[in-house]
């Protein structure tokens, strides 16, 4: 009997073996002892990068380290992706877009922010929004008590009026009585209705806001959380496409 249970034992691992199945259940390897070669995975390869170049290739090569020609190769748009992955961007295909170049700018400038110290430094809150650059943070005395996030400020025409301000109404459910009704979640008026608010959708398709600080919606939702009527606002600079 104990010669024909070894024989039969056998017979199933060489069965197992041939058809590539899992050997049976045994008894668990002490904690400290050899572990098992990790299994292959059988998950299929990712998906080929191969968007196109990018307007904003230069840019994006330069900060990622990829040779600087302006010109997209596969290892370029791996990564960009890798990037944009890291940032929660969507689509993360790869492709050096106005919005994906944004955030860069909004990574970069998270060590320091006010570098350039054109944002006042003052021992109460003020919210920062940096025309330029197209990013607002705020800031108590010289930290940095929401980091920077970027924004869309008024389009030519309509620009997005520089100088101190103060938030005086807000209104978390905000629609607007001048365009529409549109949404405007999260609405922080700071000047004769320019507001900071969330903009629902993709904050980058067109040319700049009516004149409010637009942000996407969770950072909109957050900066809600922190600020409070009589918080001041300083705005300086020129939305890139604008006249001076």
């Amino acid at each position: 009997m104990a010669t024909g249970a070894i024989r039969g034992a056998a017979a199933l691992a060489a069965v197992l073996a041939l058809t590539g199945q899992a050997r049976p259940p045994g008894p668990e390897r002490p904690p400290d002892g050899p572990r098992a070669a990790a299994p292959v995975s059988r998950a299929a390869p990712e998906t080929p990068c191969n968007a196109g170049t990018g307007p904003y290739q230069r840019e994006l090569e330069a900060y990622l380290r990829r040779p600087v020609d302006g010109v997209q190769s596969e290892a370029d748009c791996v990564a960009i992706r890798g990037f944009q992955s890291a940032q929660g961007l969507r689509p993360a295909w790869g492709y050096a877009n106005l919005g994906t170049y944004r955030t860069m700018i909004a990574v970069q400038a998270r060590a320091n922010p006010n570098a350039q110290g054109r944002c006042p430094v003052r021992t109460y809150r003020v919210t920062c929004v940096d025309m330029d650059r197209q990013l607002l943070w705020v800031q108590r005395d010289a930290k940095v008590v929401f980091a920077p996030v970027p924004i869309r400020t008024g389009r030519d025409t309509l620009e997005t009026r520089p100088g101190w301000h103060e938030v005086y109404w807000r209104d978390e459910d905000h629609y607007s009585d001048l365009y529409d009704n549109a949404p405007m979640p999260y609405s922080q008026f700071f000047d004769e209705g320019q507001a900071i608010h969330g903009h629902r959708g993709n904050l980058y398709s067109y040319s700049g806001s009516a004149g409010c600080v637009n942000l996407a919606v969770p950072d909109a939702a957050r900066l809600w959380d922190l600020l409070t009527e009589g918080d001041a606002v300083y705005v300086w600079g020129t939305k890139p496409g604008t006249d001076d």
